[in-house]
């Protein structure tokens, strides 16, 4: 069972780990996007050149990668000339869907995950439950409305508006 799946999983909270700061794996992984996306298409890129360039560790940024790989954003070629590469547009791909990629489930406490809906002592006595869950519902409405090409591209402005948020939430409509 590796960090990225299983029971642990479960129990990574964003608001603690991430609102205060940037977990270091998303770091890691925003760091390889952005040495990718400025590559030539379909040239690969190693763990080793990622970790000697920026200084990251290599196993942490490897499971990453790995992970990304795993969830179709990055292509994994094994080999002497093997490497990663970038296999979906990062305009496609939101930072929501990047978090959970690296971290697991997301919320803003313990209490929002189904399966961990026991682990709060407090839960039937609470009276902040229907604050953190606006609370919860905003934050990932955020995260779905940025698009890892917006946060990796330099140039480019955010796009994260309310409206983009509001968009993010809405289901796509399909062509006629």
């Amino acid at each position: 069972m590796t960090e990225f799946d299983g029971h642990q999983a479960a129990y990574r909270l964003v608001f603690i780990r991430f609102m205060n700061r940037i977990h270091r794996k998303v770091e890691y992984a925003l760091i390889s996007l952005k040495h990718m996306s400025a590559k030539a298409p379909g040239e690969r890129t190693t763990v080793k050149e990622i970790a000697g360039t920026y200084g990251c560790p290599t196993d942490v940024t490897a499971r990453v990668l790995q992970a990304l790989a795993n969830n179709g954003v990055l292509l994994s070629e094994q080999g002497a000339h093997g490497g990663y590469m970038i296999a979906k547009d990062l305009s496609r791909v939101t930072f929501y869907e990047l978090l959970e990629m690296t971290l697991g489930p997301l919320g803003v406490a313990k209490c929002l995950h189904e399966a961990d809906e026991g682990s709060c002592d407090l839960r039937q006595t609470c009276n902040i439950v229907t604050p953190i869950q606006q609370l919860n519902r905003k934050l990932m409405e955020f995260y779905r409305s940025l698009t890892l090409a917006d946060l990796i591209e330099s140039g480019r402005a955010l796009r994260a508006t309310p409206e983009a948020a509001l968009r993010a939430t809405q289901p796509e409509s399909s062509p006629s």
